[in-house]
């Protein structure tokens, strides 16, 4: 799979059903390869448009489904 097959994909909180926001860039292990943390933007409403909603990194262990149109995961924040 390639970052932009993951970047088109909306992420969900199975929690509370929200969409968290869109990827923007992974944070990867140089020596194994693997993903650690998926680096999202968060969704800004119309009230928080101009305030500074900082990316979010949702750690790889936290998600519970990678499907066809959507990455399902227990959103814990870092």
């Amino acid at each position: 799979m390639r970052l932009s097959d993951l970047q088109n994909k909306s992420i969900i909180n199975v929690s509370d059903g929200k969409n968290i926001g869109n990827i923007v860039d992974v944070d990867f292990d140089s020596k194994d390869g693997k993903i650690n943390f998926l680096v999202v933007d968060p969704i800004k409403s119309g009230f928080s448009l101009f305030s500074k909603d900082e990316e979010k990194k949702i750690s790889w262990v936290n998600i519970s489904k990678i499907g066809e149109d959507v990455i399902l995961v227990q959103a814990k924040y870092h």
